[in-house]
């Protein structure tokens, strides 16, 4: 099979992310990257929901985290009656669909349909294990197609030699469009928002920027307004965790700011991902509340005296008169005619 994650940086190699092996599954720690390049063993798809739940994986980690889980789950209910095994698999797919629950939907198409194709594997006397890890790769390798078309798109809206400020990190985005640039011969300048508590933005969406020859500048999440308005910011884009009929969309806590303040200077915000067909509108989008103790500490470190309280929700919704436009694998929307994306028969793959 050939495979998509061809001249990507370190983070967007499929091993680098989460696989399958003889009984577990490995996903690196983005956590604790780039400081340290480490990778948290599975042994159950339960530590798979948790290593999920617990930020060990983020952004679109998860997607392949699940995959690879429901195999991790095959493997542990092996030997047992068909039944038995089918039965294991769906509530293996529920548990790792809902590790988080703002896209405990994308989630879910992956692990119900490992769960479907273990059953018929199961029925024709096939290895279920081997149907998941081949099904979970080429699920890959539509989303890094998929969002390569989306890349293109993105690469032709940012000017030759301009700066784009990120937010958070957009993980296969990030690999898409600067295969894009490379091949539009198109070269630009990168401010990367650091993005608290977890500071994904400085760890790992720049350390991919700047392994791949971009110029890379990490600004505190409060240096936003200054960079807009000092910096020359051509363009800021982020991706999606969620993205709404109605235009609404939900990504990184800070985001909605960031746009706001884009609004302000005139400059265009740009979203990028596929439509979730099964969100109309805003309200069925759902916040996750993370533990707050996260934010009054990093890496074990407490950042506050005793007593002080603190909120985490970890994302924002967005609403649809501050987003320019939404890149998808069609073309760019206007927020507001997102609908139109679903006027024809297309499948969309996480």
């Amino acid at each position: 099979m050939v495979r998509m994650d061809n001249d990507m940086p370190f983070l967007l190699q499929y091993e680098n992310v989460a696989w399958y092996d003889n009984g577990k599954v490995r996903i690196l720690d983005r956590r604790v990257y780039p400081t340290e390049v480490r990778f948290v063993d599975c042994f159950t798809y339960q530590e798979v929901v948790k290593a999920i739940a617990d930020m060990v994986t983020q952004s679109a980690g998860p997607y392949t985290a699940v995959g690879m889980g429901m195999a991790l789950a095959a493997w542990q209910v092996r030997g047992k009656s068909e039944s038995e095994q089918n039965a294991f698999l769906q509530q293996a797919a529920y548990d790792l669909a809902h590790a988080r629950p703002t896209t405990a939907n994308r989630y879910g198409q992956i692990t119900y349909r490992c769960a479907d194709l273990a059953a018929k594997a199961l029925a024709e006397g096939k290895d279920p294990i081997e149907a998941i890890v081949e099904s979970t790769v080429e699920s890959l390798n539509r989303r890094y197609s998929t969002m390569q078309i989306v890349g293109d798109h993105l690469a032709s809206l940012i000017p030759q030699g301009g700066t784009i400020l990120t937010q958070c990190f957009g993980e296969t985005i990030i690999g898409t469009v600067m295969r894009a640039a490379r091949k539009q011969n198109k070269d630009f300048r990168v401010f990367c928002a650091e993005t608290r508590p977890y500071l994904q933005g400085a760890r790992l969406t720049s350390s991919c920027f700047a392994q791949m020859g971009f110029d890379t500048t990490v600004i505190t999440d409060n240096m936003v307004a200054y960079s807009m308005e000092r910096e020359h910011i051509d363009v800021f884009t982020s991706a999606a965790d969620s993205i709404a009929r109605d235009g609404h969309i939900a990504n990184k806590i800070g985001t909605f700011q960031i746009a706001i303040l884009a609004k302000y200077f005139g400059i265009p915000y740009y979203v990028t991902g596929v439509p979730d067909k099964d969100k109309h509108t805003k309200d069925d989008i759902v916040i996750e509340m993370r533990d707050p103790s996260q934010v009054l500490s990093y890496r074990d470190i407490p950042n506050t005296v005793e007593g002080v309280k603190a909120i985490y929700p970890s994302f924002d919704v967005v609403p649809p008169h501050l987003i320019s436009g939404v890149v998808t694998d069609k073309g760019v929307y206007v927020p507001y005619t997102l609908d139109h994306y679903f006027d024809s028969d297309v499948k969309v793959f996480y």
